[in-house]
């Protein structure tokens, strides 16, 4: 188990290079298999902990570096994630409110919890703000699909979020990814940005204890 998990942060800290093996390896099948990590990162409730953010940083670097066109990614990566929150409302309005009363074993019961807390916060805009949170963008529109949101309004929420967010990352990553000084401390950048992705749950989790404290 501690294998695998120091595998999966090699993985992470150092996607960069992972990326250019798989690029050499597939070439422009790269396209699809981006489409399929996006999706499942977005999509599938119980895979909260792939790389997200980190990854379309990284991704729009690579596209300096080999033919893999930067508005293709945008425009692609973006059907990803919208598809994905798609999926993932309708598997919560399939599975519905006893999910929260009865354990799953693939579905952990403390990031349900805390991403209704977070929606209660929010409100609709949940959906947009949860894109650029680790394990809430996986959640929330799981949440919003179990009856608090009309799927209308939810989808409109949902396309503005997952192209703010894919567009956002990846394009900096393509302008900034390719400076020296970026290049060569990669590691950092990603664990940055991983630090500041999770600023928002720590400030939530703060503001909920001092609530409970006060009350």
């Amino acid at each position: 188990m501690f294998d695998l998990l120091m595998q999966f942060l090699d993985v992470i800290f150092h996607i960069d290079k992972y990326l250019v093996v798989l690029f050499e390896q597939y070439g422009l099948w790269m396209y699809a298999l981006l489409f399929l990590i996006i999706f499942l990162e977005t999509g599938v409730v119980f895979t909260p902990m792939l790389p997200g953010d980190s990854l379309l940083f990284a991704i729009g670097a690579l596209a300096t570096q080999t033919s893999l066109n930067p508005f293709i990614l945008v425009g692609l990566l973006s059907l990803a994630a919208i598809l994905g929150d798609t999926t993932n409302y309708w598997i919560g309005h399939y599975i519905g409110p006893k999910v929260f009363h009865k354990k799953r074993r693939f579905i952990k019961q403390e990031y349900l919890l805390k991403t209704e807390a977070f929606y209660e916060a929010h409100g609709g805009k949940t959906i947009i703000l949860a894109r650029f949170i680790p394990v809430i963008r996986t959640f929330a529109p799981f949440v919003a699909g179990i009856g608090k949101m009309k799927y209308g309004r939810f989808l409109m929420y949902n396309v503005v979020g997952g192209l703010a967010w894919v567009t956002l990352f990846l394009l900096a990553g393509y302008y900034f990814g390719a400076i020296p000084a970026v290049k060569e401390n990669f590691t950092l950048v990603i664990l940055a940005i991983i630090v500041i992705s999770f600023i928002p749950v720590i400030i939530e989790f703060i503001k909920h204890k001092t609530a409970k404290v006060r009350s």
